[in-house]
């Protein structure tokens, strides 16, 4: 009896093992070339950023502030980019940072070219060109396309006011490989403007 039972499991392990890999297809993964650049010194930079945070403290007149996650220059033209990681499928943005970003787009707009996109991700690998992130532009905010909302519009819980909520039903779904291409037309389109 012993021996039927474990042929019979022996049976039925090979049979799955012989289904399995023809039921279940299987995704690619792609790998973008190396980085361009790289944290040599990650606690250095953790530190950096660390003091920052100590810098503007309470009794202080000014307050908030923001940082930029990339900002590329490029003949005098400018590509600027946020992440912000969604949760619940939104991202907030700082009504601070949102402020500081429409004024220094509008500024750089006046003497030159700038682009600037929000960029909504989940936890993905940007290693992998075909991952998925979400996007808009900053003439769309501008625009109206995208709502300026400052509540959570599907949750009844009263919410802060000092935060803009953009769900990304609003915004443009892309690849990491359409977002560097994206980066790149503009980059092109620099090389082209004689300013």
């Amino acid at each position: 009896m012993a021996n039927e039972t474990s042929d019979l499991i022996d049976t039925l392990y090979e049979k799955d093992n012989s289904i399995q890999p023809e039921s279940t297809p299987q995704r690619i993964i792609r790998k973008s070339p190396k980085a361009k650049y790289q944290i040599f010194d990650e606690l250095e930079f953790t530190r950096g950023r660390e003091v920052l945070g100590d810098l503007i403290v309470h009794g202080m007149i000014a307050s908030g502030g923001t940082d930029i996650d990339w900002l590329i220059e490029h003949k005098g033209g400018f590509v600027i980019l946020e992440f912000k990681g969604f949760h619940n499928d939104k991202i907030n943005i700082a009504k601070g940072q949102m402020i500081a970003y429409e004024k220094l787009h509008e500024k750089l707009n006046q003497s030159t070219k700038c682009y600037l996109y929000v960029v909504g991700c989940d936890d993905i690998d940007f290693s992998d060109p075909d991952s998925t992130v979400w996007i808009f532009e900053m003439s769309q905010w501008k625009a109206g396309v995208i709502p300026q909302n400052t509540s959570d519009i599907y949750s009844e819980e009263s919410s802060r006011k000092n935060k803009f909520i953009v769900y990304r039903e609003y915004m443009h779904e892309v690849s990491v490989e359409k977002l560097r291409d994206l980066v790149d037309s503009h980059w092109k389109e620099f090389e082209k403007v004689r300013l």
